[in-house]
């Protein structure tokens, strides 16, 4: 039996990008939700024109509270399972097809993206920064995880009835995974391909760093692998 999914997309000021990725996404014959998370500009009118389901916060929460509105609205579509992906266009989505034929393959698995095989156009603040992140992700997990920020993820609805989202930022990336960890649930990389383009990142290397790693601590200290 096929794998249905649906793609879920938060995006905060993505107008340039958002309409060619859903019509892309469309061409596929894939379902798309967009969580505009408070932009100022068309990101919505854009998402909704090419064919998406969008959602829109009146102000700018954060990434983590834009995926917990996607997973609630998600829940309630005839889904098997989620794709998150970025609004930026650095996700291609022919790799769509690796992550759901990984799925395929391991049930009960989390598919996430693993862009450090090939990192050679990453930004270097961001190369290290994610090797520092994934190497605490990946000892609280008790999992090697390569690549612990990537967005770009497929997670079974089983699971997505399970956790609660506590995280409104982009730690949601790390949280999510050492919630799956600590249910039991295995993640399995997959190499994937990024795009980068002129876009400036929204994540600030050390702020960010350091509120990830005083929230990573307090979430693992309550969630414990299995």
């Amino acid at each position: 039996m096929s794998l249905k999914v649906g793609i879920l997309i938060p995006a905060y000021n993505e107008s340039e990008h958002i309409g060619s990725l859903v019509r892309k996404l469309r061409s596929m014959n894939l379902e798309t939700i967009v969580i505009d998370d408070g932009s100022k500009d068309a990101t919505s009118f854009k998402a909704r024109e090419n064919g998406a389901k969008v959602i829109r916060h009146d102000k700018n929460l954060g990434k983590g509270a834009a995926l917990k509105t996607g997973f609630a609205a998600a829940l309630k579509e005839n889904y098997d399972a989620v794709i998150m992906m970025d609004g930026d266009a650095q996700h291609n989505p022919a790799d769509i097809s690796k992550l759901i034929a990984a799925a395929s393959m391991n049930p009960n698995a989390l598919i996430a993206g693993n862009r450090m095989n090939d990192a050679a156009n990453m930004p270097i603040a961001r190369k290290l920064t994610n090797r520092f992140m994934s190497f605490l992700v990946s000892a609280i997990c008790r999992q090697r995880i390569p690549d612990s920020q990537c967005g770009f993820r497929l997670i079974r609805k089983n699971f997505l009835k399970k956790i609660t989202i506590e995280s409104l930022r982009f730690e949601v990336e790390s949280e999510l995974l050492v919630k799956a960890s600590a249910a039991g649930v295995k993640i399995i990389s997959v190499p994937i391909e990024t795009l980068y383009g002129k876009e400036a990142s929204q994540i600030n290397p050390f702020w960010d760093t350091c509120r990830f790693v005083y929230f990573l601590f307090r979430i693992a200290l309550k969630n414990k692998p299995r």
